[in-house]
């Protein structure tokens, strides 16, 4: 297995250059040194302070000496410095990935045990009213938008119960579950109704196994099937479907944090965006490639780790 990991992350390395070498061609190749200081300082700026600027950033370089440097400052994950904060990306990120994962790792396991809770009690309850009852409610819950949830949730708890805030964040002990309660709510129930329905799939494939079968004939309760066999048996698809969530869960939700005013990192990449902040953009672009493929590096272990069959080369 280790030899495995060792080739994995070596293949790796091409796909890292090639989404460096795109994020570059968009950013430093395809749009001006001008147009880039006319967005970060303002287009009104004098020609003088705008050549100063460019000249400080070293985008009157050559290309290939600025993707060079590029590249060398990725890989020692030295991101340089915000251009409209001007504070260090290092220290931006440590204090994002704190709030963010506050808000995703809470809200994806209360998700992803209330969705395999349910799909292995409607395989339970098969074929019954109550099965088709929970059915219903996993469509409408998925044909609901994640903003509904989201002014729902700030309408009842911050403006109707005046208990938790709207929007904002503070660490204050114990007292900082009030900030983040209603962003876990949301992260647990905006993909419950879709992961019920996927789950209840994979459930119901296994339960009309042959090994089901001899397990009942030998005396054993469904509940027993279902939590010992059958989960165990599903672990494979539960593990592709759950792993690869692994950098949204560090990189943040940026629709949640960004309405409830989350200092984390999606948030920290929605204002990036909508300012123009290239170095965050292109940071969090390249740290998001890296997680999506540590995630599916992970992804193949724990398949053999699941089943024993599996051998990974």
């Amino acid at each position: 297995m280790f030899n495995y990991v060792i080739r994995r992350l070596l293949y790796s390395v091409p796909i890292l250059l090639g989404v460096i070498a795109l994020t570059f061609l968009l950013f430093n190749v395809l749009q001006t040194p001008e147009a880039a200081a006319a967005m970060a300082i303002g287009s009104k700026a004098p020609q003088q302070a705008r050549e100063a600027w460019i000249k400080s950033r070293g985008l009157d370089r050559p290309k290939t000496e600025q993707f060079v440097k590029h590249v060398k400052n990725l890989a020692t994950f030295q991101f340089g410095t915000s251009w409209k904060t001007g504070r260090e990306l290092n220290e931006v990120f440590r204090q994002g990935a704190g709030p963010s994962l506050l808000i995703t790792l809470p809200g994806f396991l209360a998700g992803l045990l209330g969705g395999v809770g349910l799909a292995l009690y409607q395989v339970y309850v098969r074929k019954s009213l109550l099965d088709r009852s929970i059915t219903l409610f996993a469509v409408a819950l998925m044909s609901v938008p994640t903003v509904v949830y989201i002014f729902f949730l700030q309408a009842v708890g911050a403006l109707m119960l005046n208990y938790f805030p709207a929007s904002g964040f503070d660490w204050r002990g114990w007292e900082t579950a009030k900030f983040v309660a209603l962003p876990i709510i949301v992260m647990a129930i905006v993909n419950l109704g879709s992961d019920v329905r996927l789950y209840r799939t994979i459930f119901m494939e296994e339960i009309n196994q042959d090994y089901v079968r001899t397990a009942l004939a030998k005396g054993l309760s469904s509940g027993v099937v279902l939590g010992k066999h059958v989960l165990k048996n599903g672990l494979i698809a539960l593990i592709t479907l759950t792993v690869a969530t692994l950098p949204r869960l560090i990189m943040g939700s940026l629709l949640i944090e960004n309405f409830f005013g989350i200092p984390g990192l999606g948030n920290l990449l929605v204002m990036a965006i909508g300012t123009s902040d290239q170095p965050v953009v292109l940071a969090c672009t390249y740290l998001g490639s890296l997680l999506y493929i540590g995630g599916l590096i992970l992804t193949d272990v724990c398949y053999a780790l699941a089943d024993p069959r599996i051998r990974l080369s």
